[in-house]
């Protein structure tokens, strides 16, 4: 009688834990190959879930870029000497998938050097690009190519931008390739003797759609939005350094990769500026949708969209007990002005899209990236 009933205890939980997973439906499929050809990876600075749920919310709920997204994770982003990181920290270990202290770029505590997965694609044939609103210098971008002990050593991360290679760069930053030498000139001068069209303005690119380009916007940031920065500024600046990039590795097999920032939602977020967060994330997400739409015309691309961190502590709280999308009717609360430590979203769409799962940790996310890049 005890194995009858033991039997049927076993066919019954087999029963209620397949009406379970029916219920919920399936998870997130594995194709047994998958690579990538493009990356276009976005980073919105200082952007968590908060940030995101302020833009759904004044948008009132109409769809939004990150809504088609097809697979969502969560990275942690704690750094080596903080659990509550920073730009630069947070941006090496998304780039290269090593955590190292709050300040560096590009190196470990004890000074070893880390390749970016972006250094890695440039070795390896693919065309590489940045896309800011601040300057190329600053930490997340400097990530990418640089290797400094602090990420105030803006002449070397400037020296070392021009000689990174990178194919495509649009920000900010005229003054420090000015200011900085090479054999005597000008950064500048050392960027034109390796071919590069330098242009100053987004109007001067109009009929570029290949080559080595770097773009010069500001002397040091760009403009926030709502200091005069247009508002498409990061969706136009996305869509040329995809035209480019595409059309310089046209009949090759391999791509490219851009990384491409929304760089001031966390300038806002350190003023605890609601309206101005509002904005540049929206701007952002402008940009994210015309990466999706890149990836729907062009198989093969893979397009992740992150952060390195939250800023502000922002919470969106009810002024009134029946919830309402009015201006009266929510509130913005800010708990510091400062970053926090909390867990940051990772939208996927594309080519392998299903293939980054789960929470991880902000080194996970770029060895899995390079690992769908196969690259060695």
């Amino acid at each position: 009688m005890k194995k009858i009933v033991l039997g049927l205890l076993v066919v019954w939980m087999a029963a209620l834990t397949a009406d379970l997973s029916a219920k919920s439906g399936p998870g997130p499929k594995k194709s047994g190959k998958c690579a990538v050809k493009n990356v276009i990876y976005m980073i919105g600075d200082g952007m968590g879930l908060s940030q995101v749920s302020m833009m759904m919310l004044e948008n009132g709920y109409r769809p939004t870029a990150f809504d088609r997204s097809g697979n969502i994770a969560l990275i942690k982003t704690y750094s080596a000497n903080n659990r509550v990181t920073d730009s630069a920290a947070a941006g090496t270990a998304l780039a290269s998938g090593n955590k190292t202290d709050n300040g560096m770029l590009g190196m470990g505590p004890d000074g070893q050097v880390f390749k970016s997965i972006m250094e890695r694609a440039k070795e390896e044939g693919y065309q590489t690009g940045l896309v800011v609103t601040v300057y190329l210098q600053h930490a997340t971008p400097g990530a990418f190519f640089a290797h400094v002990p602090s990420r105030g050593d803006l002449d070397v991360i400037s020296e070392q931008f021009v000689e990174s290679g990178v194919d495509v760069a649009l920000g900010g930053g005229k003054k420090f390739l000015q200011e900085g030498q090479k054999d005597g000139k000008p950064l500048i001068d050392a960027l034109k003797t390796k071919d590069y069209r330098v242009v100053y303005d987004m109007n001067e690119l109009n009929g570029v759609d290949r080559g080595k380009v770097v773009g010069l916007f500001a002397d040091e940031y760009m403009p926030t939005v709502m200091k005069g920065r247009d508002e498409n500024y990061l969706c136009n600046a996305t869509k040329k350094a995809l035209e480019i990039l595409s059309n310089n590795a046209a009949g090759s097999k391999k791509g490219f990769m851009v990384m491409i920032e929304g760089s001031q939602i966390d300038s806002e977020g350190h003023a605890n500026n609601a309206e101005g967060i509002l904005a540049e994330t929206r701007d952002f997400e402008r940009a994210v949708g015309a990466a999706m739409d890149f990836a729907d015309t062009h198989p093969g691309t893979l397009v992740v969209v992150t952060a390195d961190h939250e800023t502000s502590g922002l919470s969106i709280t009810s002024n009134k007990t029946d919830f309402t999308l009015s201006e009266s009717g929510i509130g913005y609360q800010f708990g510091t002005t400062g970053h926090t430590g909390t867990l940051v979203p990772v939208y996927l769409y594309g080519a392998c899209a299903d293939r980054i799962n789960g929470i991880m940790d902000n080194t996970d996310l770029p060895k899995e990236i390079a690992a769908l890049m196969r690259l060695k």
